[in-house]
């Protein structure tokens, strides 16, 4: 493993300036937190982190401590889009055991205070492996490896955490996952289809007619990746957290694998893939997908003799969430420049899919 001495500072994940129009009340902020944790010195100083589509993210520093505060977007948003205090709940019902979650320090839903519904926690500083690893971070074939194992296993411990002692029995409904999540992707697809993508009817009606039975309900994160991940900065081969909880619920543990292979780009993934490639899993001494599969199948005591209807059902899923950003600009509702070649990426998903299946 390969550091320079700036590798502390420089690769660390760090907030920047503030967005316009996503700016917080510094004063009353400030008056909030000292209610809610003890002995810290100097004024508040807010930043915010720039990644993240959904839920903000800003840095609270203190000269002797720094939070972090989640709060939804702004503008008129359904409060179930962004349910804040059912993210609070889960993470602070899930630490105990699961230690990888950050520990939570407060929920608020006076809507007086900065007029929606917050929460603070502690921040993790460490290392979010994105598309490229920090330049002055280089890490060995077998080191790749280790890394690459220790972020499958944090999924693994995740699907084999005891329910009931977790406290999480009520998170979502189990059973019935896989049924729920073809028929809500299938409506959710059609309804942010534009016309210049393809209509999936193929790929959709194989998915409805191919579903396996669930093989256990448990914890599933619903969004895990290695830029939800967070490495030690002194070993980045650790995983000292994993981040952004908002859709955990119960369901299949297969299915939140395939979510996670649909993100999981291969070297040898053709040039479309590569563009969107938003982890290092193209590094040399990374898993391929199937190694993978079979690693986690090993590990979990699951017979899965083809993953051909989870990696189909995540590629699938993928082309909504694209899809669904994309409706908005294609009408007018953003005019954020970065989705406006969404559409080529739903179209080249569907024929992946139908390669799949065929």
């Amino acid at each position: 493993m390969t550091t320079s001495n700036s590798t502390l500072e420089s690769a660390l994940d760090q907030a920047g300036n503030i967005r316009d129009g996503e700016e917080l009340d510094t004063a009353i902020i400030e008056k909030f937190v000292k209610q809610h944790v003890d002995n810290l010195e100097g004024d508040l100083r807010i930043t915010q982190f720039p990644g993240g589509a959904s839920n903000l993210t800003y840095a609270l520093s203190f000269d002797n401590q720094e939070l972090i505060l989640r709060r939804p977007p702004f503008g008129t948003i359904a409060k179930s889009a962004h349910d804040m205090g059912r993210e609070y709940r889960v993470m602070d019902k899930l630490k105990p055991t699961y230690p990888y979650v950050p520990k939570m320090i407060a929920f608020c839903d006076d809507p007086s205070i900065i007029g929606c519904d917050f929460y603070l926690m502690e921040r993790l500083v460490g290392i979010i492996p994105r598309s490229e690893l920090p330049k002055d971070l280089t890490l060995t074939k077998q080191e790749t490896n280790t890394l690459c194992t220790n972020v499958v296993d944090k999924l693994i411990e995740l699907h084999q955490v005891d329910i009931e002692a977790s406290g999480l029995a009520e998170l979502g409904k189990g059973d019935g996952y896989i049924e729920r999540q073809i028929e809500g992707w299938s409506k959710r697809y059609r309804n942010a289809k534009t016309d210049n993508v393809p209509d999936f009817e193929k790929v959709m009606a194989w998915l409805h007619d191919n579903m396996p039975k669930q093989v256990k309900t448990c914890i599933i994160h619903n969004d895990f990746r290695f830029d939800n991940v967070v490495l030690n900065p002194e070993n980045p081969t650790e995983v000292i957290g994993v981040l952004d909880w908002e859709m955990a619920t119960l369901g299949d543990p297969l299915m939140d694998l395939g979510n996670s292979l649909a993100y999981w780009i291969e070297a040898t993934d053709d040039p479309m893939m590569q563009m969107t490639r938003r982890q290092p899993t193209h590094l040399e001494g990374m898993m391929t997908r199937q190694q993978v599969v079979d690693y986690y199948c090993d590990k979990m005591g699951i017979e899965c003799d083809d993953f051909t209807f989870y990696r189909v059902y995540g590629l699938f899923r993928l082309a909504g969430i694209i899809q669904q950003i994309y409706y908005r600009f294609h009408h007018g509702q953003t005019k954020d420049k970065r989705f406006a070649n969404f559409f080529m990426m739903s179209t080249h998903l569907e024929t992946i899919c139908l390669g799949l299946i065929s």
